[in-house]
């Protein structure tokens, strides 16, 4: 991500180079330069912040220790930054070997000769890293064992290929976007640090490093290449990068769940991590693949055709053999805690499409005059209709006990199916085992309502374009919730507050004070948690979903 002198601005954000401050340049290089002797590698050197300050740093252990001759090696794709950056830190670091090479870091070979490499990869999104660049990148990286997907970042394939020109024992200094923490494609990056590397430092910052662009980073330290893996991560926080120094000795452990899996809690607090993983191994919480299945809602093809209002399917003159109840595409409608057949008559009554076109048998005359209609518009060659036969009949799945949003602004919702309809893949459905499905049909839509629970769904989801987080299937089936023998043992509490609760969230932010009330009576009366812990995951929710919601505004996602 760095750049260089003269360099245009634009030229830069191509190239996914900003400027580096120097108390992080000064911070990396005094962590990773340990000997007068030692090789160093910044494979994007642009304006050398990073190799003035490997120069410094070299030549401060070369007079403490009276000997020895270090090596700085830089690669820079722009061949003025480059010639400008080898006479900078030639001439302010004399008594170090100092070359800088002028091409693409992802043609070169890894040599495995270097003590640490230390930089600002350039940061280049998914939409412009593409051609013969993203080529060369993923190459770089499978050399290591790490697929990287169509979805990665340049900086991703760029840390991989960064450590494999390491010693074995060497050292990895990299400023990354932090959505290393968080994104799904980052998994094979955060495995291979974790199972490569003895340990794994992350320094995490309150304010931007980067003045005037709004991409979070994080400080990635990985020592002892080669002879991971890494027992845990080490946490630092800090308000910006010029209180690195003072805070270095401040520090939190933590391990990830599993080695590819999200490090979203380490944006936690101190407070609200220890909280967190608390109640994440207590009994009294489970995961919601423990209450039964969830899945896929039915695919039609083209909604606008398939689903429709009872009025409108009145005017085609439908039979009711060929029409489905359904819950209407979308899940504004699910942010109760129940979606009842009275709310779904209403719906229906007031034009929404409550009904699906989907002839069980032969159809009706009308019937066949829509599907004519349908194949006359094309409706037919859409992809997901012309794989399969006939066309026009929906495969169908059964209706849920309990449906959920999967695209959420604030959280995601578990809404009781009393309606008894089927559902669309805009939502998904859960099935609950026979054994847990009254207690879950009556009181898991309401206890889902709790802290601890939102702010697992921002652990586990997913941020996606404009903040909103996605909650795929299987990362539903990780969503932290209230085990069967916490919910009996709280079901008089919770029935109690229900009316209070149902009229909380049917206002205008709504939902953080309907969590209080879920919070007292779960968290504090079954569970037993003391009001400090409650208060930390409760902003832990908070401070995580305003995190995705300022890179939403800031950049799409994929």
């Amino acid at each position: 991500m760095t750049s260089g002198p003269g360099d245009a601005a634009a030229a830069r954000k191509v190239r996914g180079a900003f400027f580096t401050p120097a108390p992080l340049c000064k911070y990396v290089a005094e962590w990773a330069v340990r000997t007068a002797g030692d090789k160093v590698l910044e494979p994007s050197c642009g304006e050398a912040a990073f190799l003035l300050a490997a120069g410094e740093r070299l030549e401060v252990l070369a007079g403490t220790a009276g000997s020895g001759r270090g090596q700085i090696d830089g690669v820079e794709v722009h061949e003025r930054s480059a010639r400008q950056a080898e006479q900078l830190v030639r001439a302010a670091a004399r008594d170090v070997a100092v070359h800088v090479r002028v091409g693409d870091f992802f043609a070169l070979t890894p040599t495995g000769a270097y003590d640490a490499v230390i930089g600002n990869p350039p940061y280049v999104r998914y939409q412009d890293f593409n051609g013969d660049a993203r080529s060369r990148g993923r190459e770089a990286a499978l050399r290591a064992g790490v697929p990287l997907t169509n979805l990665a970042s340049s900086w991703a394939a760029f840390t991989v290929h960064s450590a494999l020109f390491l010693r074995t024992g060497g050292r990895l200094g990299l400023v990354l976007p932090a959505e290393l923490l968080t994104v799904n494609y980052a998994a094979e990056v955060r495995k291979f640090l974790t199972e490569r590397f003895a340990k794994v430092r992350l320094v995490l910052f309150a304010e931007r490093v980067f003045p005037g662009v709004l991409e979070e980073v994080v400080l990635v330290l990985a020592d002892g290449y080669r002879q991971g893996p890494a027992e845990h991560c080490e946490l630092h926080q800090v308000r910006a990068a010029e209180d690195l120094a003072a805070s270095a000795g401040v520090a939190r452990r933590w391990k990830p769940a599993t080695a590819d899996g999200k490090w979203t809690p380490a944006l936690m607090s101190t407070s609200a991590l220890a909280a967190y993983t608390g109640v994440e191994a207590a009994p009294g919480f489970t995961t919601l693949s423990c209450w039964g299945e969830t899945t896929l809602g039915m695919v039609t093809g083209n909604n606008r055709f398939f689903a429709m209002s009872p009025a409108r399917a009145g005017e085609l003159g439908l039979q009711r053999s060929d029409l489905l109840a359904v819950s209407p595409p979308g899940s504004r409608h699910l942010r109760d805690l129940v979606f009842s057949g009275a709310a779904y008559a209403a719906m229906g009554v007031a034009g929404a499409a409550t009904v699906l076109f989907r002839p069980a048998g032969e159809p009706s005359p009308q019937a066949r005059a829509y599907i004519g209609a349908g194949e006359r518009l094309g409706v037919d060659a859409a992809y997901k209709c012309k794989v399969r036969s006939p066309w026009w009949r929906v495969p169908l799945v059964k209706p849920a006990d309990l449906l959920v949003t999967y695209m959420n602004a604030d959280t995601p919702r578990l809404c009781a199916n009393r309606a008894g309809v089927r559902h669309l893949n805009s939502v998904h459905g859960i099935y609950l085992q026979p054994g847990l499905r009254r207690l879950g049909m009556n009181l898991l839509s309401l206890a889902s309502l709790n802290s601890m629970t939102m702010a697992g769904a921002e652990v586990v989801g997913r941020a996606y374009g404009g903040g909103l987080l996605k909650l795929e299937p299987r990362e539903a089936d990780r969503l932290p919730v209230p085990a069967p023998d916490l919910l009996r043992a709280a079901a008089p509490a919770l029935s109690a507050v229900r009316v209070r609760v149902a009229t909380l969230l049917r206002l205008d932010g709504g939902l953080l004070e309907a969590s209080k009330v879920v919070n007292e009576v779960l968290l504090a009366g079954a569970l037993g948690l003391s009001g400090g812990d409650i208060n930390s995951l409760r902003d832990a929710h908070i401070e995580l979903a305003a995190r995705r919601t300022a890179r939403g505004r800031s950049q799409p996602r994929p």
